[in-house]
């Protein structure tokens, strides 16, 4: 509603002004005819002043454009004979920017559109009063905008989690996407876009620096899932919105979310096996640190008898045990709104096969000829992960 007020007292704001206009310069005989001008700007051009000496054709173009504006009579006396109406205006926008928590979006393209078609119009050029009025409205207007795209960073920036929240979607990324939302419809139809290309670029900046921020969080869940689901999200809400200027972090965010997915994975991986990890990772540094491969079964805390005691530990009906656990713990904690569930699972299924395959090689090249085999096979591991995703 706000918006189509604007735009009617802008349209109905030109005509008058342009009439009086036309009224001033005819009753007071004002208007400088083109040999006056012609006379004006050549002793403008031959002017000897330092300012000007030297300056390009352009410059002393607009000078004279500018000096011509200033010392127009007709401009003066609408000056006085509207000399409300900039106040007035004034008034009526800060009730605009007040309507709505995004209004200033609303007034800053009316306001721009409004100048540009004034300037572009074919009949000529409008009233330089008017045009100075608006000039002032509309750099206002840009005021406004950037102070709440300031304080709308600040505010995604230093926005806390909540105290029961175990994950999902962050509110600063909730708030992002609907100022972006906002502001694109906004702006579907503007001439520009470029005050709104440079607030997004910011926003965006202030919503990863919100989720990085989350490393140092003490949340209750783990904070790589909650960073993988943000940043997921995201990518995915900007693929679906299409802006150009955010290509660069739409690209950021997939690689953010894949960092994190990763990071998850391998973090949550180490539980179901975690005692067979341990032992072949300090396997795997005796050998980095020189010892021949061969003789780490020497080695009194990795020989064969205490790879046995651990193999031991982890019968089939175990490992698929503990995998059906980590299911359930996973499918508790990430939201459903993602359903990144399945892509998880199977990432986390290519992550155990590595691991298995890993261990298997290490046995073959440390342990070889000592008959010792984990108690699960290959086959028994894909059915294990196959039985989990049909039954769930």
């Amino acid at each position: 509603v706000s918006k189509q007020m604007l735009e009617q007292v802008l349209r109905e704001l030109q005509p008058l002004c342009t009439a009086e206009q036309q009224f001033i310069e005819k009753f007071f005989q004002l208007r400088q005819d083109a040999a006056d001008l012609q006379v004006l700007e050549v002793s403008v051009r031959t002017m000897s002043s330092p300012v000007l000496a030297g300056a390009p054709p352009h410059f002393i173009d607009y000078f004279f454009f500018l000096f011509l504006r200033l010392e127009e009579p007709t401009t003066r006396l609408l000056s006085e004979i509207f000399s409300c109406l900039e106040p007035e205006l004034r008034g009526f926008l800060d009730v605009c920017n007040k309507v709505h928590s995004f209004g200033c979006l609303q007034v800053l393209v009316t306001l721009n559109d409004s100048v540009f078609e004034m300037w572009g119009s074919s009949s000529g050029l409008p009233s330089s009063f008017l045009n100075t009025v608006l000039g002032n409205m509309l750099l206002l207007a840009k005021s406004s905008f950037n102070k709440s795209i300031r304080t709308l960073c600040k505010e995604i920036e230093e926005a806390k989690m909540p105290s029961k929240m175990k994950g999902g979607i962050l509110p600063s990324v909730s708030r992002f996407e609907e100022f972006v939302d906002f502001s694109e419809e906004v702006f579907r139809t503007a001439r520009r876009r470029g005050e709104l290309d440079k607030a997004h670029l910011r926003l965006a900046g202030s919503v990863f620096s919100s989720i990085n921020s989350l490393s140092s969080a003490n949340l209750k869940v783990n904070t790589d899932m909650v960073m993988m689901e943000n940043f997921h999200h995201i990518h995915c809400f900007l693929c679906q919105k299409k802006i150009h200027c955010l290509e660069g972090k739409k690209r950021e965010a997939k690689q953010r979310y894949s960092e994190h997915m990763e990071k998850y994975v391998i973090k949550y991986l180490g539980q179901p096996l975690e005692k067979l990890n341990h032992f072949f990772e300090g396997v795997k540094a005796r050998v980095a640190q020189g010892v021949k491969e061969e003789e780490v079964s020497f080695q009194l805390a990795y020989s064969k008898q205490e790879l046995r005691k651990v193999i031991e530990k982890y019968p089939g009906k175990e490992v698929k045990r503990a995998l059906e656990s980590l299911y359930r713990k996973i499918h508790k904690y990430l939201s459903p709104e993602e359903n990144l569930l399945p892509v998880v699972w199977h990432a986390m299924e290519q992550e155990f096969i590595r691991q298995y395959q890993e261990f298997e090689d290490l046995i073959q090249r440390c342990y070889a000829g000592s008959g010792i085999a984990m108690e699960f096979t290959m086959e028994d591991l894909l059915s294990y992960f196959n039985s989990i995703t049909l039954s769930n």
